[in-house]
């Protein structure tokens, strides 16, 4: 067998393990609690969200990709203007602005569920 092969079915093996580890500790966590006499609706809990999900994945990726959008401005600011090397100042910028677009998402998306 080519090791070109292995690489798929190690990383979908890996994958199915676990999903089927996840699934199975929750049946067996939910079988144990409703053995001990615990209440079904305990399940639900933490699932209700003010905000449809459509309106946070939108918010969010339009966060993201403006936060992307800046740093990539941003870095050439600093590229042609302050003369940081190429390599570090997108890379750098890219992920910082993305990373703080996404922060602002969730800080967003804590005060749409607020409501």
């Amino acid at each position: 067998m080519d090791g070109e092969i292995l690489i798929p079915i190690s990383m979908f093996l890996a994958l199915f393990g676990v999903i089927y580890l996840y699934l199975s500790t929750r049946n067996k966590e939910r079988l144990a609690l409703i053995e001990k006499g615990a209440d079904a609706t305990i399940f639900m809990k933490g699932k209700g969200h003010t905000a449809p999900i459509w309106k946070v994945l939108i918010l969010n990726f339009a966060l993201l990709l403006m936060g992307i959008g800046i740093g990539i401005f941003i870095a050439s600011i600093l590229h042609y203007n302050l003369g940081v090397e190429e390599d570090v100042a997108f890379p750098g910028t890219i992920f910082l602005m993305a990373g703080i677009g996404l922060f602002t998402g969730f800080t967003m998306t804590k005060n749409l569920d607020k409501e």
